[in-house]
C-alpha cells in the first residue's frame, strides 16, 4: 500500500502555513488519514487488496481492488470502517476529558474534526461511506446494473442540490456564496458524473468476478437463483439481471412456455465475452 499527495493537497497545505492555519488543517488530514486507514484495515482483512491511500484537498479516498471477493455485507463493513475510527476518537477524548478534566480548544477542536468527518462521510451519497453502504444494501434486493445505474443518478441529482443550495444565498440581497457547500458539490458531482459513465466498465469487471462468486457459493451449498428468459439475440439484456450476492441459473423458455434450455450463468457470460468485439461495441446476435 502506498501513500499519494495530491498536487491540490500538497498546495492546501502550503497556503495553510502562509494563512497560520497550518496546525488546524494538519490536524483535520490526520483524523481524515485515520478515517482511510480504518478502511484500508478492514478490506485487507476481509480479503481485498489495498492499492493506495490518496490524500486529496477535500479528504481521501482509500483505492481498493476487490477482484470480486467482497460480498455486499463486506462492502457495508468496510465502508462502516472509516466512521468508526472517528467515533473511537471521539470516545477516548471524552473520557480523557471526563477523567482527567481536560478541557482545552484544541481536544474539542479534535472532538468536534471527527464528528464532522464520520458525519460527512455517512451521507447517502457516492462515493461517500454513505452512498456506498445505501449502494449495497440496495444490491441485495436489485440487479447489480440496476443498482449501479440508480445510485449514481440519485447521488448525481443530490450534488447539484448542494451546489445550488451553495449559490442560494445569490438570490438574496448581501448575501454570499457558501463556497464550502459549492465546493464538496462540485467535487461529489464531477466525481459521480465520471463513475456514472464508467458504469459498463464496472459492469463488465463485475462479470469477470462471477466465478469467484460461484466457489463460494457452491461451498455453501447454496440455492442457485432462476432466471426466465425468452430467446433473446443479445445476452446482455439477460445478464443484467444478475444479482451481486446470488448465483444464477437461466431457463430458457420458447413462446409455448416450454422450457427449452437450463444454462449455468457462466455459460452466458462466456458467450458474451467471446461474441463482444475487442473495441467495446455491442455484441454479435446469438
Amino acid at each position: 500500500m502506498t501513500l499519494s499527495l495530491h498536487p491540490l493537497f500538497v498546495l492546501v497545505m502550503l497556503t495553510s502555513v502562509l494563512t497560520g492555519h497550518f496546525i488546524e488543517i494538519i490536524t483535520l488530514f490526520t483524523l481524515v488519514f485515520i478515517h482511510e486507514l480504518g478502511h484500508a484495515v478492514a478490506a485487507s482483512l476481509l480479503g481485498a487488496r489495498v492499492l493506495s491511500i490518496q490524500m486529496l484537498p477535500f479528504g481521501g479516498v482509500a483505492v481498493i481492488e476487490d477482484q470480486g471477493k467482497l460480498s455486499a455485507w463486506k462492502e457495508i463493513v468496510i465502508a462502516l470502517a472509516g466512521p468508526l475510527q472517528n467515533g473511537i476518537m471521539i470516545i477516548i477524548l471524552l473520557c480523557l476529558k471526563n477523567v482527567n478534566g481536560v478541557e482545552h480548544d484544541y481536544v474539542n477542536y479534535v472532538i468536534q474534526g471527527n464528528a464532522v468527518i464520520a458525519l460527512f462521510n455517512l451521507l447517502p451519497i457516492l462515493p461517500l461511506d454513505g452512498g456506498k453502504i445505501l449502494q449495497s444494501l440496495i444490491s441485495l434486493f436489485l440487479s447489480y446494473h440496476r443498482t449501479l445505474v440508480w445510485t449514481f443518478r440519485a447521488s448525481i441529482v443530490t450534488s447539484l442540490l448542494f451546489c445550488i443550495f451553495g449559490i442560494s444565498p445569490l438570490l438574496r440581497q448581501n448575501g454570499s456564496v457558501h463556497l464550502n457547500l459549492l465546493a464538496v458539490g462540485i467535487f461529489l458531482l464531477y466525481s459521480n458524473i465520471v463513475d456514472y459513465r464508467n458504469i459498463p466498465y464496472r459492469f463488465i469487471r463485475f462479470l469477470l468476478g462471477r466465478d469467484e462468486l460461484f466457489y463460494r457459493e457452491a461451498a455453501k451449498g447454496s440455492i442457485a437463483l432462476p432466471i426466465v428468459s425468452l430467446p433473446v439475440k443479445h445476452l446482455e439484456p439477460v445478464l443484467r439481471l444478475f444479482r451481486r450476492d446470488r448465483y444464477h441459473m437461466v431457463y430458457v423458455m420458447n413462446e409455448q412456455g416450454r422450457i427449452v434450455a437450463v444454462l449455468p450463468e457462466q455459460r452466458l457470460i462466456r458467450s458474451y465475452f467471446a461474441a463482444r468485439p475487442p473495441d467495446g461495441e455491442e455484441p454479435k446476435p446469438k
